[in-house]
């Protein structure tokens, strides 16, 4: 397309393609930068990635860490941070915002490593790894000690001359590892916890030589920490010379300067304790001579005195000899008498005993029952004559019998009154005959007067 008057065709960008440019531009002018600033706006969303603002008095500047470049941090980023950061600056073309792509973070005016341990060391000190009162004893006199170090370091040849040296019979088992540099900390904290649950040894020294913050720094590492803190059986930390501190040490039961004077620490010094055995058993054996020497002083003092004191004892065990004799007699006297009394007691008892009054009773118990039983036999007789008589008259004088003579009785319904006379009823009334057997419903018909 053309403009009257203009020889040069117009272009037409759209907001993509300005955006495009604009990056390209930018990302070609600033593709290495410096910078430093306030870190604010912190987000750290679930990818990994860390999206901030670094500002100062005047000006903000949107800037993203992604994921690779995060889990590189040695500290963890903060609200209020001062930082010098490294990165490229581009177009988030979304939004068509600039913003900085970082390489590198560290803080201002104190190294990555020496915030980040601070950091990791307030944060555990509050979990209470760094406790005193989880602090543990070392055994006196450990059957086998572990190790976990490098082979090809001189710690370990350090240790393990003093350990021959103080106690040639001390089993020693090597758990070796790397000391430094990348994945050493998880083979540390795995060795830890190897020896730690096998059972197999009392104490455990962990530990290298002398470096660097950098060379140390996986003794620093919060798995290596933890592991400690969780071992089963004390640890001993020998990390670095007496100057050097980890956060091992401050989570170890015992903290010894060097790995030699770790070594000093589990082991004691075996001529040393035959030495100590030989002296206490030595004190122990003139201290029981004494003592058996003033127990036998003692006992023949005792039986001096005892036999002074023995002849009025004497005496008196005589006379409670013939005390005893004497009272035997006399019991066995009273004895005698008390049994004469309870026989003739038990004598009169049988004599006036009412079980032969009671045998002489049951002898006339059946004759008597016999004459109740004729008695009454004669009673029920009589009696039973006197019913008979009784029931006859009764039968005689019993309107059933008139009855049974051809007789009726008639009663009014429903009263049931006897009729005696014809005037009792009226004509029209319904009567009830009673017969000898059954009886009649009537009503009366007709009362016909007296012949």
């Amino acid at each position: 397309m053309t403009r009257d008057g203009d020889a040069q065709p117009r272009r037409i960008l759209t907001v993509s393609e300005i955006t495009t440019l604009v990056r390209d531009r930018l990302e070609r002018a600033f593709p290495d930068l410096w910078i430093e600033g306030e870190v604010s706006n912190l987000r750290t969303p679930s990818s990994g990635h860390l999206y901030f603002t670094l500002k100062d008095q005047a000006s903000q500047l949107r800037v993203v860490l992604f994921r690779p470049g995060a889990q590189r941090l040695r500290f963890s980023l903060r609200e209020g941070f001062q930082v010098i950061v490294r990165g490229r600056l581009t177009v988030y073309e979304p939004r068509g915002e600039y913003q900085a792509v970082l390489d590198y973070v560290e803080p201002k005016g104190v190294g990555a490593l020496q915030l980040a341990l601070e950091q990791l060391k307030e944060k555990l000190a509050r979990e209470g790894l760094f406790d005193e009162s989880r602090k543990r004893p070392l055994p006196f006199l450990p059957q086998r000690v572990g190790i976990v170090t490098s082979l090809s370091g001189a710690a370990l040849h350090d240790m393990l001359v003093v350990l021959g040296r103080r106690c040639p019979s001390l089993d020693v088992l090597i758990c070796p590892v790397p000391v430094q540099g990348e994945g050493a900390a998880l083979q540390i904290a795995k060795a830890i916890r190897l020896l730690g649950s096998s059972g197999k040894v009392d104490v455990m020294i962990v530990g290298r030589g002398g470096g660097s913050l950098e060379d140390l720094w996986c003794f620093n590492e919060e798995v290596v920490v933890r592991a400690i803190a969780a071992s089963p059986v004390p640890v001993v930390s020998a990390v670095g010379h007496e100057i050097d501190y980890t956060l091992a040490d401050f989570a170890a039961d015992y903290r010894a300067p060097t790995p030699s004077a770790a070594a000093e620490a589990v082991a004691p010094v075996l001529d040393e304790l035959v030495r100590t055995v030989g002296d206490l058993r030595a004190r122990q054996e003139r201290g029981l001579t004494m003592h058996l020497a003033l127990l036998r002083h003692r006992v023949e003092r005792m039986d001096e005195t005892l036999s002074v004191q023995m002849l009025p004892i004497q005496g008196h065990a005589q006379r409670l000899d013939e005390l005893v004799g004497s009272i035997g007699w006399s019991l066995r006297h009273s004895l005698s008498v008390v049994r004469q009394r309870v026989m003739a007691a038990g004598h009169d008892l049988r004599l006036s005993s009412p079980l032969s009054r009671i045998r002489g009773a049951a002898a006339l118990v059946p004759q008597l029952v016999k004459r109740i039983g004729q008695s009454a036999h004669s009673v029920l007789s009589f009696r039973r004559q006197a019913v008979r008589s009784l029931v006859a008259t009764l039968d005689s004088l019993s309107p059933l019998a008139i009855l049974a003579r051809g007789y009726s009785i008639l009663q009014t319904v429903p009263e049931g009154a006897v009729v005696r006379r014809a005037g009792d009823v009226t004509v029209g009334t319904d009567v009830r005959a009673r017969l000898a057997e059954g009886q009649l419903l009537c009503r009366v018909r007709d009362v016909l007067p007296e012949r």
